[in-house]
């Protein structure tokens, strides 16, 4: 996906099929996944689309830099319910399989504990049983009821919730008996805990919430429906990374007439009577439009694009008192002539610290940096050789650590190296030994970046946390309650974080955004 029609600084605002003037104008603040994949919905939907992001490249945190030769994947790196992207590409007269090479994981990823056990997770029921049956025989069937118990929470949280609008509390009051009925109170491990008795399958089958930023121990039991997710429609990779996709999704927009406006950055939504009618950028530029789509973090949209207005709803201190994801600490390092070593090490390798529930605590609740850690080490040279020099390998790993909106947040500017050095001392004594001596590349992104990179607020990594009180119609609307022409997409509103989430939020928009000839007719 070589392809870069993009608009930076200075040049020419052209697109490659250009639309009429008059079509009405939909502006799309933020080119991430959810942004892009709104942007493609509207297009479809007839609209004159531009997007603008702050960043040298669309994508926001499903982004890539290249340095050393090796492209470092800075995000989300698991692509999973890759129907979704079938259907956006279809809606958009398209198809995902023409633009995105989509690779599947076999295995999914391995888990390892300090006491040298494994659990390696694939698409394969009695593969599973099996892995299950190894580390605890007793547990194969609370396994089975668990699996079980994740597609019916599926079916409920993902195909209908997670795909329709939430933003009418009658429709929250409607499923609050099903919410109740499958225990939607009960954490994650909680509902793991009452299916198997051995605390590593606790762990495996309860941690996929720190993928979207949530506490495994808060967050409802609802996200259970991760495993049934995997085992149904599997784990992937996009070749080039997820920075090919945002690429490729770059390039429908533009197809359609839309324009992507990068290095660009918004500084405020204009309204008036009540209404959104546009932005203006840091350079004092004013763009109109019919309507305005935030693909910001909802915090940044809301305290800092919306900041002469008066909100009812999601005002300084409400935003204040909101729970917010765990920060990630990601060094991304290269190494030279290592190909052939490490052959035990695959894509994707969960690598566990000596505590769970403990090290969860100090992360979202005490807001303290644990001399302990867990990892998620993402090796993507064994897919996909493009990522480094050849023979030598690209890795990342990545360590959830408090956000820097606690009491007493974490000083990275004091602490980030000694702290990489810990990162790649575990590496060494558990999984890469000898790393030291091949490393040719060294970057490191710490919460302080994600709050400067990608306006985050507290530097989380995934907006809101997607507790049962803090989602659905209480998490912020995608059609906005304080003014009209505004909407949301992306990790801080409905459904939520990870690709599937933000993928979906753009569905739930193509629903509540008007045909454009009546978006023209109210501005």
């Amino acid at each position: 996906m070589t392809r870069v029609d993009t608009i930076r600084p200075g040049t020419p605002v052209v697109s490659s099929l250009k639309r009429r003037d008059d079509t009405p104008h939909a502006l799309v603040i933020g080119a991430g996944l959810g942004g892009l994949a709104g942007a493609m919905r509207l297009g479809a939907k007839g609209y004159r689309v531009t997007v603008i992001d702050k960043l040298d490249a669309p994508g926001g945190r499903g982004s890539s830099i290249t340095q050393d030769g090796h492209r470092f994947d800075l995000g989300p790196t698991i692509v999973t319910v890759p129907q979704v992207f079938k259907e956006l590409w279809a809606a958009c007269g398209r198809n995902f399989d023409a633009d995105v090479d989509l690779r599947p994981m076999d295995p999914f990823y391995e888990i390892r504990w300090p006491d040298g056990s494994t659990f390696t997770a694939t698409g394969d029921t009695d593969r599973m049983r099996a892995e299950v049956g190894r580390l605890s025989p007793g547990d194969v069937a609370g396994y089975d009821k668990f699996l079980k118990d994740a597609e019916t929470r599926y079916w409920f949280g993902f195909e209908d919730l997670g795909r329709r609008s939430m933003h009418e509390l009658w429709e929250l009051i409607k499923v609050l008996p099903t919410f109740a009925r499958l225990r939607a109170d009960r954490s994650v491990y909680a509902h793991a805990a009452r299916r198997v008795k051995d605390e590593r399958l606790r762990m495996a089958l309860s941690f996929h919430p720190l993928f979207i930023g949530g506490d495994p121990f808060r967050v409802t039991s609802m996200y259970a429906l991760v495993s049934h997710l995997e085992k149904e429609f599997g784990v992937h990779y996009a070749m080039g990374g997820v920075a090919a996709m945002a690429q490729a999704m770059a390039n429908v927009i533009e197809d359609q007439g839309g324009t992507v406006r990068l290095e660009t950055e918004v500084d405020e939504i204009i309204t008036k009577n009540n209404r959104a009618t546009g932005v203006r950028l840091l350079s004092g530029e004013e763009i109109a439009a019919d309507i305005v789509v935030s693909n910001a973090d909802a915090g940044h949209t809301y305290d800092r694009l919306l900041r002469k207005r008066t909100k009812w709803r999601w005002t300084l201190d409400t935003l204040k008192r909101k729970r917010w994801s765990m920060g990630l600490f990601v060094w991304y390092f290269g190494t030279r002539g290592t190909r052939d070593m490490w052959s035990d090490v695959g894509h994707h390798t969960i690598l566990n610290g000596p505590r769970y529930k403990g090290l969860i605590n100090d992360i979202f609740i005490h807001g303290k940096l644990s001399d302990d850690m867990s990892l998620y080490v993402h090796r993507p040279s064994v897919t996909d050789p493009s990522v480094a020099p050849e023979g030598d390998d690209t890795f990342y790993a990545l360590s959830p650590v408090p956000h820097i909106g606690h009491d007493d947040p974490v000083d990275w500017t004091e602490c980030a190296e000694s702290y990489r050095a810990n990162v790649q001392k575990v590496l060494e004594e558990q999984m890469l030994p000898g790393l030291g001596d091949h490393l040719s590349s060294s970057l490191v992104f710490t919460p302080e970046t994600f709050r400067d990179r990608y306006l985050s607020p507290h530097g989380a990594g995934f907006s809101i946390e997607p507790r049962i009180l803090q989602s659905a119609w209480f998490r912020p609307h995608n059609v906005s309650e304080e003014l009209k022409g505004l909407y949301l997409v992306g990790a801080g509103t409905h459904p939520g974080a990870g690709l599937p989430g933000v993928v979906s939020s753009a569905e739930v928009l193509a629903q509540l955004v008007p045909d454009p000839a009546k978006a023209k007719v109210s501005a």
